[in-house]
């Protein structure tokens, strides 16, 4: 029966291909370090490194193990997870990704109110933009994702939690700022802070406002992030319109105001993931959305 301790030292000599460094990491000496990869080799009664004075070098057989031997810790790791988990009562967890724009004031609400409803259930959280969002769902490292509505097709299920108008961010200086709902027509010529191409969704929604308005304010900068146009906007360098949460960021010196338009602008927020997840907890997470924050199908 393999030893675990003797699998994770070679794991961890593969690494680094250095007895010296591979100890260093352990916190052993190399003595006994040599001493676990001679007892593996002896187990497996295969060679699974070359040592020379120079180098260390993984044999073939060497290399086909590293793969097993780095699945093997993974499963143990795993289990003990498992295991801890049952002995807190734990059901398991479920990973969500989430935007940046998530953190305004969604991603609060929602954690709250899992850990009320679903307390058993761990949510594993990681941030991660829309694209990287979509190739970690596809490839089941992710069970859902909160992201902007997705564009374009896909295979994927979402649903709609949350929506906020957008708003005018304007310097606190500017003679905008004394306007308490700004009409869109008074953007025109002003030095104005896009959102990119890259953010795709609002870049597209912004940009038809304004051609369906016919006003064309002066791009000045062009940015992915709210936060980052945000501090732009602090810094007097021009107007920006911006999903109205983003008010609760901690800009002293911008002022946000409700623009005057005929048909309200409104960007959301979807909860996405692949219709065969096989996550059994993924459906209750997705009801605490759905049912404390208001959630909308979308497709």
């Amino acid at each position: 029966m393999l030893d675990m301790t003797q699998v994770r030292s070679f794991v961890v000599l593969a690494s680094e291909l250095n007895f010296s460094r591979a100890a260093r990491r352990l916190n052993i000496t190399q003595p006994p370090l040599s001493r676990q990869i001679k007892l593996l080799e002896q187990e497996l009664d295969v060679t699974l490194l070359e040592r020379t004075s120079r180098r260390v070098v993984l044999t073939p057989a060497g290399m086909v193990f590293l793969v097993e031997a780095q699945k093997l810790i993974e499963q143990g790791n795993a289990a003990t997870t498992a295991a801890r988990r049952a002995a807190r009562g734990s059901a398991g967890s479920v990973r969500i990704a989430f935007v940046g724009a998530a953190t305004y004031s969604f991603l609060p609400k929602f954690i709250s109110a899992a850990r009320t409803t679903t307390p058993q259930i761990e949510l594993e959280l990681v941030q991660m933009e829309t694209a990287e969002q979509l190739q970690s769902i596809n490839a089941s490292r992710i069970d859902l994702g909160l992201s902007r509505p997705l564009i374009g097709s896909h295979y994927l299920e979402s649903v709609c939690v949350a929506r906020e108008p957008m708003m005018l961010a304007i310097p606190r200086a500017h003679p905008l700022a004394a306007n308490r709902r700004p009409a869109l027509s008074m953007l025109d010529g002003e030095p104005f802070i896009m959102f990119s191409a890259q953010a795709r969704y609002l870049h597209e929604k912004l940009a038809g406002l304004l051609a369906e308005a016919r006003i064309t304010p002066r791009i000045v900068q062009q940015m992915t992030h709210s936060q980052a146009i945000l501090s732009l906007v602090s810094a007097g360098i021009g107007l920006a319109i911006v999903p109205g949460e983003t008010r609760t960021a901690c800009f002293d010196s911008v002022v946000f105001r409700p623009i005057d338009l005929r048909e309200e602008c409104i960007a959301e927020l979807h909860a996405i993931w692949r219709p065969d997840n096989r996550n059994r907890l993924l459906q209750d997470i997705r009801e605490v959305a759905v049912r404390n924050l208001g959630g909308m199908r979308a497709n």
